[in-house]
């Protein structure tokens, strides 16, 4: 998890419940009187137990109440610290889909012991040890026999409706998240998916008559009272079990994107590519880090390379199919220490929610012990008109040491690039690289890849 000031975090402050809250650098989570009973009863039915030996619940342990920063504890756990906190609308559709049956089977259990999800956030969903995890240990209540599940409406908005979208009508809708962060508008969703997707029963049921509900009763108010004996038990399960094959039958094909195979189309002869990816191992070993960030990360090759020498890897593209297919392939691995996001550089993911702090940026996520940037700076100064004087800068700001590839303006792929623009870049030469990189970072080695003039720095900022 990133940094910051000790005290709570700024993002944590809807659940009466309790909050997550930083000291020395450590996350814990402080619970309130109010839910000291129902966290016992999480523990003492064996819900805990299952779900974690599972995978599906971050495991905790106590710690001391003096460490509660605000009146009203009941107790304080040190919950397992994530690595890296990633959002909804930064995930690839296959580990949005994972989310979403994370969470269903996480209730299908919780009602196995008297429990349910008092909610469905997919915010609440994060990866640890390299799977989707439910992160909010006070996100359960008593289950009350003949109550509707309370967290229905918000599973459909944050997972299943996007997921449709991203199925049916087009895979950079997920991005939609961003903007609607209590999830997407039922009746939104309807509108923009297709016609047919009424002929399928679930997304009929969840979606399209789920949103014309919601449309109709939207200034009606019910209390829990009212609302008792509406769904027996029985009725419940089959709801859940109705949501898990509708999320289950939704698919899409990571091939239909413009990087997703690039992995295998690289610009380098063989021995090029196994000169880079030695070099590269190489510098790695070198800087040692515990967290590195692989922008243009595509498929994840160079991020295995650094994941190897026990780093944990943020894996970032903007590509969505290049990123589900570096998310399918983590998961078919059981590889625990790559995140694959998908991001744009040239657009980070801004600071968002209340007060611009409940979600964070993504440069407020770092800094990274190492940033790698591999084949990609010749993309930003050329395809999207940025000066080196400009991306030095923001690397530093991005981690304390830069592994940074320099494509030369006679490489076939610059050429390439420049053939597409109107006007000429006298100014991209490697000469003017290494000036404007050199006000921000020292050089510590530099070496030619193999069978090419393109060439990798190692940099550590000043």
């Amino acid at each position: 998890m990133s940094g910051g000031a000790d005290g709570r975090l700024p993002g944590s402050f809807r659940d009466p419940a309790g909050f997550v809250f930083q000291r020395d650098g450590t996350f814990f989570r402080q619970v309130n009187r109010s839910y000291a009973a129902t966290l016992a009863t999480v523990i003492d039915s064996g819900l805990y137990a299952k779900l974690t030996e599972q995978g599906l619940l971050l495991p905790h342990e106590s710690a001391d109440l003096g460490l509660a920063p605000e009146p009203g504890a009941a107790a304080v756990i040190r919950p397992a610290q994530l690595k890296f906190i990633s959002y909804p609308f930064e995930w690839s559709f296959s580990q949005l889909k994972a989310s979403a049956l994370t969470t269903l089977r996480v209730q299908r259990l919780a009602l196995g012991h008297g429990l349910s999800l008092k909610d469905a956030s997919a915010y609440n969903i994060q990866l640890y040890e390299g799977r989707p995890t439910l992160i909010d240990t006070l996100s359960f209540e008593p289950y009350e026999p003949g109550l509707p599940w309370v967290g229905y409406r918000q599973f459909c908005q944050h997972l299943l409706a996007p997921l449709a979208l991203m199925a049916y009508r087009d895979i950079r809708l997920g991005t939609l998240l961003q903007s609607h962060l209590d999830g997407l508008p039922l009746d939104l969703a309807a509108g923009l998916l297709p016609w047919r997707t009424r002929l399928r029963p679930g997304l009929l049921m969840h979606v399209h008559l789920h949103g014309r509900a919601q449309s109709r009763h939207a200034d009606s108010t019910r209390d829990r009272e009212s609302l008792k004996g509406r769904m027996s038990q029985r009725r419940l399960e089959a709801l859940l079990e109705s949501l898990e094959s509708t999320v289950r039958a939704l698919s899409w094909n990571p091939g239909a994107t413009p990087w997703a195979s690039y992995g295998d189309q690289s610009s380098y002869s063989d021995p090029g590519q196994a000169d880079k990816e030695r070099l590269v191992a190489a510098y790695l070993r070198q800087v040692d880090a515990d967290a590195v960030w692989d922008l243009g990360g595509n498929v994840g090759i160079f991020s295995r390379i650094a994941a190897a020498t026990g780093a944990s890897v943020v894996s970032i593209d903007s590509d969505p199919g290049a990123v589900d297919l570096n998310y399918r392939r983590m998961v078919e691995f059981s590889e625990r220490r790559l995140f694959p996001i998908v991001a744009d550089v040239t657009s980070p993911s801004p600071a968002l929610g209340w007060e611009n702090r409940e979600v964070q940026s993504l440069t407020e996520r770092g800094p990274a012990g190492l940033v790698m940037a591999l084949a990609l700076v010749h993309h930003l100064a050329i395809s999207n008109n940025t000066r080196f004087e400009r991306l030095a800068p923001f690397f530093a700001l991005l981690g304390r040491r830069l592994l940074i590839e320099f494509v030369p303006s006679d490489d076939p792929m610059v050429l390439r690039l420049l053939a597409m623009r109107n006007h000429t870049f006298p100014w991209y030469t490697q000469q003017e690289f290494e000036a404007a990189f050199s006000r921000w970072f020292r050089v510590e080695r530099s070496d030619g890849i193999a069978d090419s003039k393109r060439r990798l720095y190692l940099m550590q900022a000043l």
